[in-house]
């Protein structure tokens, strides 16, 4: 079990930071998640895509499409709103404070770069201020990460099962954490421009603390 310990620091602000998990199948809303979102867009963006040690032209495709900045993320690099930032090939990307870390750790379900390592560090580090967001894919990582999420105040958004061309991911999710939204992809930056124009994250009375796999 690993500890997650919330300051009060760390429970206060608007929502400011959007991480996503994508496998097979998450492509296509990728794509059209960065088409949608405007060149204003208030928050950063953290995309672990699985790929292994495999090149990865993911941050062209996603530039090219859209009006935000693409690219493989650096190991320190500060977080900056209206960014996107894809994990490397063969790194987790890890949230520390206010910054992006890379790691070469071991493989979790059998992946890396893997999306729980990404979801349980955003959750650590900026607690309600966190949008967790789980796209297509086979077996179950993201899960434990978007839990994670959900008890440290963040909000969870999934896409639909049904619009998923590998649904399993999603519908692990559903299974086991209490989601804000399930929607299709094409409803994704909607959803996220309207979750960060919603209310402010609630500013913590004392530190919590909470577990999660």
């Amino acid at each position: 079990m690993a500890q997650i310990v919330l300051t009060s620091s760390t429970l206060t602000g608007r929502r400011d930071l959007v991480v996503v998990g994508a496998s097979a199948g998450a492509v296509p809303v990728l794509l059209g998640l960065a088409t949608q979102l405007p060149a204003d867009f208030p928050a950063a963006v953290l995309i672990v895509l699985h790929v292994g040690a495999h090149h990865s032209v993911l941050p062209e495709l996603l530039k090219d499409r859209g009006a935000l900045r693409a690219r493989h993320a650096l190991d320190g690099q500060v977080l900056q709103p209206g960014a996107i930032e894809i994990a490397p090939p063969d790194e987790h990307m890890l949230v520390e404070g206010n910054c992006i870390r890379l790691r070469h750790g071991p493989k979790e379900h059998h992946a890396r770069p893997a999306i729980d390592p990404l979801f349980r560090s955003a959750a650590q580090a900026r607690g309600p201020r966190v949008i967790g967001v789980l796209l297509s894919g086979r077996l179950d990582d993201g899960t434990a990460g978007l839990r994670a999420i959900k008890q440290c105040g963040g909000r969870v958004v999934v896409q639909d099962p049904e619009d998923a061309q590998h649904p399993e991911m999603p519908r692990n999710a559903l299974a086991h954490v209490e989601v804000d939204c399930c929607v299709p992809g094409s409803e994704l930056a909607h959803t996220l421009l309207r979750l960060i124009a919603g209310p402010p994250a609630p500013a913590a009375s004392s530190t919590a603390a909470t577990s999660t796999r």
